[in-house]
């Protein structure tokens, strides 16, 4: 801020006719008065310090309205980032590149085996297959037939040994493996297909 020239405070207290300043001080000294006049004609609501207080004593806005207007505005997010920790980061994204992809072979314990199912079923929608390890329940053991050939299959862990099972066509068709090699008649009079598990710690 300029500092106002001390003949324009010497002509607007009338210790000097206005005539004696030049053109740019008789320019400013006008401005001033202008301005003067405009703030004697504003409304007078007290001091600053009075108009101050009054807005940090108005009443807070409900908590949830402030929640949501601050994530409605725009806020800058800045990253900075330490040498160490750009180190530390670079050296953990390293790390996961060299080490081995875990296969998506399935933890074994010493007594369960994987039990793979393979049935051909062209033309089928779906092809589940229920056992007396699943309770006989239909869809919770669904086979896949990923290049659509008719022949589903699916790989099971289980536990070690003898498990009586049949396929759901379409959830509907109940059938017996033809490829089974083994039959248990169960008590309905149909021949369920007989699986013998393996122990993985043999």
């Amino acid at each position: 801020m300029n500092p106002i020239d001390p003949k324009i405070h010497q002509a607007l207290d009338g210790e000097i006719p206005r005539a004696a300043l030049s053109a740019e001080l008789r320019r400013d000294a006008d401005l001033l008065e202008r301005a003067a006049a405009l703030l004697a004609a504003a409304p007078q609501e007290g001091s600053v310090a009075a108009r101050v207080m009054a807005a940090l004593e108005r009443p807070l806005p409900p908590r949830r309205s402030r929640v949501v207007r601050w994530l409605l505005t725009p806020h800058a997010v800045v990253l900075r980032m330490r040498p160490v920790w750009s180190v530390a980061l670079a050296a953990g994204v390293l790390l996961l590149a060299i080490l081995p992809a875990p296969s998506g072979a399935p933890a074994l314990g010493d007594e369960e085996g994987v039990a793979q199912f393979v049935a051909r079923f062209p033309g089928a929608r779906s092809v589940a297959v229920v056992g007396s390890f699943n309770d006989w329940r239909p869809g919770s053991i669904a086979l896949e037939d990923p290049d659509h050939d008719g022949v589903w299959r699916g790989a099971v862990v289980l536990p070690a040994g003898a498990h009586e099972y049949m396929f759901v066509v379409d959830g509907e068709r109940w059938v017996a493996d033809p490829l089974a090699g083994r039959y248990v008649e169960d008590d309905f009079g149909r021949e369920n297909s007989l699986l013998i598990v393996r122990p993985v710690a043999e």
